[in-house]
C-alpha cells in the first residue's frame, strides 16, 4: 500500500510518498522514515561552504610585513576611507568590509603613513590578505 505524508521539518514542508510492506506496522514505522529524508537537503547546503576556507591561508602568507594589515575576515570591500599617502593614528577607519550582510571596519593596528592600498571599492578579498601597508 501506498502512502502520501506531508512533514513539516524546521518550518519547511515535504510531500513524502512511503510504500508501506505491513499494513499493522504502519502507523508506527511510516512517520520515522519520512522524518530524516528530508533532513539531509537542510544540512547538505552548509557543507560546500568550507570548501573556499583552503583558500583563505594562501593570502594569509602574503600579509607577513611589518606594515600589512591584513583582513579579519573573507569578504566584499565596500568603502575605503584613506588614501596612498595619508598620515594614520592607531585605530583610526581605513576601509570597511561587507560579509554576510553585515560591515566589519578595519582599523590602522599603528600610527604611520599609508604606503600602500592594495585594494579597491568591490575587490574580495581573502582572510590575511594584505588590505594595506603601513610604514
Amino acid at each position: 500500500m501506498i502512502k502520501k505524508l506531508r512533514v513539516t521539518v524546521d518550518g519547511n514542508t515535504y510531500d513524502v510518498t512511503v510504500e508501506l510492506a505491513d499494513e499493522a506496522a504502519a502507523p508506527s514505522s511510516a512517520p520515522p522514515p519520512a522524518a530524516p529524508a528530508p533532513a539531509p537537503p537542510v544540512i547538505a547546503p552548509p557543507e560546500p561552504a568550507p570548501a573556499p576556507a583552503p583558500a583563505a591561508p594562501a593570502p594569509a602568507a602574503a600579509a607577513a610585513g611589518p606594515g600589512d594589515v591584513p583582513s579579519p575576515l573573507a569578504g566584499r570591500v565596500t568603502a575605503t576611507v584613506v588614501k596612498a599617502g595619508q598620515e594614520v593614528k592607531e585605530g583610526d577607519h581605513l576601509l570597511t568590509l561587507e560579509a554576510m550582510k553585515m560591515n566589519t571596519f578595519v582599523f590602522a593596528p599603528r600610527s604611520g603613513k599609508v604606503a600602500a592600498l592594495k585594494v579597491a571599492v568591490g575587490d574580495v578579498v581573502q582572510e590575511g590578505q594584505t588590505l594595506a601597508v603601513i610604514n
